[in-house]
């Protein structure tokens, strides 16, 4: 697919130009006076001149493969919590976004432009117009082969914009700092946050400077401000009313996690969101523990659409892992009365949310890490299962497939899923993935950082535990494999009498297979798991002991995507939720006498309970979840030999259907 240049690259995009005067001229005074609120950064001159003089030169919509920096210089895209550490780039972080999300939201690359390139307002960008009957759709290429492909361009062009502005601000310091700060311009590349491992220090899985305030002190060219959180929120100036028809969000002016109502008035919740990720954090870090231990097929491991004959031994993926954050990060589910999911929680909306980007690099160096681990599979043709803004359901979908709208080169050339595979054209690696200097030392330094990341949370590292306990070694009793889930704390650990379920060098994995229609709720919800019944008041959900974990199933509401609203009702997407670390626990509380097939098999028909919940904290009954399959399988798994190796799975030995 290829556009003339006339129509496609040539943006005039003074970035800038005449959207910062909107915050810093005049206006901006009346504004804050109005609303005594901290809003923009004030460099203390005339911004619009001097952007307009800066950026005399058309930017272009192409996402070059050097991500704007100098070529062949490839830099490391760092976890937020280390991006904090480096004072001189996070600085310049903040005020670039700051002013990303201050600039006109005419302007393509604005932050409105950028990130409703996802979804809302459903309107082309760069020229790439839609196919005809999907105009009610965004471009993302959602429960498709190409989910985890899509979202690389997509992360290069925000990258390459945020810093470009970020160059341009370094270059506002007096001359005796500029190349301090040019030279940390350098050095940046977006950060991505680790919902999956313990957090430093015991806090929350929920970054402070995420959720900890709307407001932030920013020491920059002008001295110390206080300015709006970028990374709280995003406001919309102004709410685009005719695109956003239907409440909430024709109403909320502001990007909101877990918020409080559906009114005007609603604010954000983020300590309960917080609670409820930390709750289902030792979930989240099993499942992908098992997606690189199990998964090595990237159609499996790809996406969360079920098609039947091809994934039916293989529920999980990247993408139905996705979904669930995505749903816990909005607020979605979390069981309060009048609570519905934030913009995180709903397809259509998301990507206003500052944290979807710091989700989605997230999900990219998951992705980067499982191709070192499994470089032969790859993109293979299949059937488009929805629609998007350019891809209509039913068409073939391969490795050459456009990535719209991803410009490539100057001459209307898009970004493949071939082209956009070696992902340090664009700039870019992750510490894992630093030694790369063969193919084995590259694949054995991911395996290492996987277990010491997320290995605490498997019951592989809990049996080595045991193992090490009774004083068998068998290469696992000292040495390196002692170090598999070294990040784990002792509160997180079982503790107390032995829990059995070993069989030599082997024991046994227990999971929920789900399978459900996407849309069958009409809006996002959550599946939890409980062993017995839950606590009555729902607000006690998120620290319930007996809580298992949960799958969330990200969706539109009942306005949104209208053209792919209806592809997704028909639509069955599918997940899992590990319980043997649950099964464990019940153990050493007493509730559970072994971990035998047979005293598995009757505790979990008798004591493991289902409840969903939707927007508002509604709660459904199994029944009332058109299509909702259920089923417990149980799996022979290998213990890892080392700290270089990861669990090696067998066939299923045992499953038996609840719904």
């Amino acid at each position: 697919m290829k556009l003339a240049m006339a129509s496609v690259i040539v943006l005039r995009l003074f970035i800038l130009a005449n959207l910062v005067t909107f915050c810093l001229g005049h206006h901006y005074h009346h504004q804050q006076q109005q609303q005594p609120r901290p809003t923009a950064y004030n460099y203390g001159f005339d911004v619009h001149r001097r952007v307009k003089r800066q950026l005399a030169e058309p930017l272009t919509t192409v996402v070059r493969g050097d991500a704007g920096q100098q070529a062949g210089d490839v830099q490391v895209r760092r976890e937020i919590r280390e991006l904090e550490q480096d004072r001189d780039v996070w600085t310049l972080y903040l005020l670039g976004m700051s002013m990303m999300q201050f600039t006109d939201q005419m302007e393509p690359t604005s932050w409105y432009g950028i990130t409703g390139i996802h979804g809302m307002p459903h309107q082309t960008w760069g020229g790439v117009r839609p196919t005809p009957g999907n105009e009610e759709t965004g471009y993302c290429t959602h429960s498709s082969i190409l989910f985890p492909t899509w979202h690389r361009p997509y992360l290069a062009l925000y990258e390459q914009v945020l810093t470009n502005v970020m160059r341009m601000i370094a270059n506002w310091w007096p001359d005796d700092q500029k190349q301090r700060y040019l030279d940390a311009v350098q050095r940046f590349r977006i950060p991505y946050w680790d919902w999956a491992t313990y957090p430093p220090s015991d806090g929350s899985v929920l970054p402070t400077s995420v959720g900890g305030s709307p407001f932030v002190d920013v020491d920059g060219p002008n001295g110390v401000q206080r300015i709006a959180n970028p990374l709280f929120s995003y406001t919309f100036r102004p709410l685009n009313t005719t695109a956003f028809r239907q409440a909430p969000w024709n109403t909320w002016t502001e990007t909101l996690r877990g918020p409080t109502n559906w009114g005007p008035g609603a604010q954000s919740n983020n300590s309960m969101v917080a609670m409820t990720i930390d709750q289902n954090q030792r979930s989240l870090s099993q499942r992908l523990y098992i997606l690189f231990s199990n998964y090595g097929n990237y159609s499996r491991f790809s996406n969360n659409a079920w098609i039947p004959f091809v994934n039916n031994a293989s529920y999980d993926s990247l993408e139905s892992l996705h979904d669930t954050v995505h749903t816990l990060a909005g607020g979605g589910g979390m069981g309060m009365p009048n609570i519905q999911g934030g913009h995180m929680s709903f397809i259509p909306y998301s990507a206003f949310d500052p944290i979807f980007f710091l989700h989605h690099t997230m999900v990219d160096r998951i992705f980067a890490m499982w191709q070192t681990l499994y470089p032969q599979s790859w993109v293979a043709p299949t059937a488009a299962v929805l629609n998007s803004y350019t891809t209509s359901r039913g068409q073939i979908q391969d490795s050459q497939t456009p990535l719209t709208p991803f410009f490539a080169d100057a001459n209307g050339g898009f970004w493949t899923s071939d082209s956009v595979r070696d992902f340090t054209k664009f700039g870019y690696t992750y510490t894992e993935l630093t030694d790369l200097a063969s193919a084995s030392n590259a694949q054995a330094g991911v395996r290492r950082a996987i277990n010491r990341l997320y290995g605490a949370s498997s019951p592989a590292n809990m049996f080595l535990r045991e193992l090490r306990a009774q004083g068998i070694k068998g290469g696992r009793g000292k040495g390196a494999s002692s170090r598999i889930g070294q990040q784990s704390s002792s509160k997180h650990r079982p503790a107390g009498r032995e829990v059995g379920g070993l069989q030599d060098d082997s024991y046994r994995e227990w999971i929920v297979n789900i399978r459900a229609k996407k849309q069958a709720l009409d809006g996002p919800y959550s599946i939890y798991f409980f062993f017995g019944t839950p606590p009555e008041d729902k607000a006690d959900w998120a620290q319930a002991e007996n809580h298992v974990g949960a799958m969330g199933v990200f969706a539109a509401d009942g306005t949104g995507m209208g053209g792919m609203r209806e592809a997704m009702k028909e639509l069955e997407v599918s997940g899992t939720v590990p319980l043997t670390t649950g099964l464990i626990g019940a153990v050493e509380r007493g509730r559970l006498e072994g971990l035998s097939q047979a005293e598995v098999v009757k505790f979990l028909r008798e004591e493991l309970v289902v409840v969903v919940l939707g927007s508002g904290g509604r709660e459904y009954g199994v029944l009332d979840v058109e299509g909702l399959r259920l089923g417990v399988r149980s799996f022979s798994v290998k213990l890892p030999q080392s700290e270089d190796e990861l669990p090696v799975w067998g066939e299923e030995v045992v499953g038996f259907d609840l719904l």
